[in-house]
């Protein structure tokens, strides 16, 4: 008997697009099914300023195919030397919803990142004061540190402190992967959230390195143990306002992924709502995926909900995803959960 599911519009709270080229060749992957993205400001260069962002948005809805409905909602790229009252500027004018921090070498892109939290002080104060998000990459870059570990550590020398310092700051965990992500971000009031990312929820090291290495699952921050997966999932799947569906997925042309230092980063704008239907009804939860995909994540930015729906339905013939997606910069390899897919978006 044919399942179907109606559910608002999601939302998307972490997006990378790029630029040029392959922002032009992945931008309609996402647009196909989502209302809104969060786009992260991770380009080369960052995107700083107010200015660069109301550039960067320009050069998105350009691409963006004939007729779409999405909206790109901005963010900045905090560095040491940001401006307080061009951040306050930029959130005041409405085009930009969030900031997002990375520690300096943390992940793609991030050299212009924070090194001396000191030096940022004044940026999140004034955020504390506007009610401006903060996006946080949750890891640290100390090499003593074991990769695995970088997120726990993170929490509790860099996160913790951080909160306590500037009351009042409203924090999005990024993309959290482990037990203690999951239950800081319980711990946490109605300032702090948590994005959780489609791959996140399929996938744990095993599926990286098992049986020789899958750089097309290689992301940051890693995947961890199963105990990991299986709190992400309990945590998505829970109906939490304080869980949001991040995806981070992020494009890397094949070139640069099977490369022998290869990108980090795993690309499933395409398959994102099957996937979340298949792995909302094995926890029996589907009567929760609105509430990860389309509610908690305008509740947690305060913007409307969208109106438009979205029809997922339940097939017995699996989906067939395109292994890859052409672009001008080159292929881009989507998501392969590893396993059949018979939810379809239909509408």
């Amino acid at each position: 008997m044919t399942q179907s599911l109606t559910l608002r519009r999601p939302d998307d709270w972490h997006l990378h697009l790029r630029d040029g080229a392959m922002l032009k060749g992945v931008l309609p992957e996402t647009a196909r099914h989502f209302a809104r993205a969060l786009i992260m400001p991770n380009l080369v260069p960052p995107v700083v300023t107010g200015a660069q962002a109301q550039a960067y948005r320009a050069r998105i809805m350009a691409a963006l195919p004939t007729g779409s409905q999405f909206r790109p909602l901005m963010t900045l790229y905090l560095t040491e030397s940001t401006d307080p009252a061009d951040v306050a500027a930029a959130a005041a004018s409405g085009l930009v919803k969030a900031v997002k921090l990375y520690p300096a070498g943390a992940t793609t892109n991030s050299h212009s990142g924070v090194a001396d939290f000191s030096k940022v002080q004044a940026v999140l104060e004034k955020m504390a004061e506007i009610g401006l998000p903060l996006c946080l990459h949750g890891e640290v870059t100390d090499p003593s540190v074991d990769i695995f570990d970088r997120e726990a550590v993170f929490i509790d020398t860099i996160l913790d402190p951080l909160r306590r310092r500037i009351p009042g700051l409203r924090v999005v965990m990024e993309h959290i992967t482990t037990e203690e992500g999951v239950a800081y971000a319980r711990s946490g009031g109605e300032d702090l959230a948590a994005t959780i990312t489609t791959h996140h929820l399929i996938i744990n090291r095993n599926h990286i390195l098992a049986g020789g290495i899958k750089p097309h699952y290689y992301c940051l921050p890693v995947a961890k143990r199963e105990k990991h997966r299986l709190a992400l999932r309990a945590a998505a799947t829970s109906g939490e306002a304080r869980f949001l569906l991040g995806t981070d997925s992020a494009p890397h042309v094949d070139a640069l992924k099977e490369h022998a230092c290869g990108c980090a980063g795993c690309f499933t704008a395409t398959n994102t709502m099957p996937l979340l239907a298949h792995v909302f009804e094995e926890e029996s939860a589907l009567h929760h995926l609105e509430s990860f995909a389309s509610l908690n994540g305008p509740a947690f930015y305060h913007l409307p909900v969208n109106e438009t729906k979205l029809t997922l339905v339940k097939h017995e013939q699996p989906q067939s995803f395109p292994e890859k997606i052409l672009t001008e910069a080159g292929p881009v390899t989507v998501f392969n959960p590893g396993f059949p897919v018979h939810w379809h978006v239909e509408a």
